[in-house]
């Protein structure tokens, strides 16, 4: 059995490099939104055409993001949603409640200090994790039945 997997949410540090490392050997793909915040933001001005107001310009990114995202999701097995230090990371709650919709299985990564803030993203989720590691654990217990030494 295999897995493919969505790795979604903060972009400011390597929780994701973390995972894709600590899954070596697992059988499991992995797909991730673009990470490169200035690209992602831009990326519907630059292909599209500019705009004069920010929101606009904003909408036309988000709208392309979209396309990546929803089919991500769509494949996934299982989606991990990482709220970070910092930031108010709605795209990232709209993420994990579109995979509970879609029946999706759902990791959350948090630290506690979000607990009561994302109870109810929590509520929706199998696992919620602290560190990358636990996710690592919570794949690989999965796909083999292995427990961590």
């Amino acid at each position: 059995m295999g897995l493919n997997v969505y790795l979604s949410g903060e972009i400011h540090t390597d929780w994701r490099e973390r995972i894709i490392a600590g899954a070596q050997g697992l059988d499991v793909t992995f797909s991730a939104p673009v990470t490169d915040h200035a690209a992602s933001d831009d990326c519907g001005v630059a292909i599209l055409g500019s705009e004069q107001s920010k929101f606009w310009h904003d909408h036309k990114g988000a709208k392309m993001n979209a396309i990546r995202t929803r089919k991500a999701i769509a494949d996934a097995d299982v989606v991990v949603v990482r709220f970070g230090e910092q930031y108010k990371q709605w795209n990232a709650a709209f993420d994990a409640g579109y995979a509970a919709a879609l029946g999706k299985s759902l990791i959350i990564l948090q630290r506690p200090e979000h607990d009561h803030a994302l109870k109810e993203v929590d509520a929706a989720a199998l696992a919620v994790t602290r560190e990358p590691e636990e996710v690592v654990a919570t794949l690989r217990y999965v796909l083999t039945g292995a427990l961590p030494e």
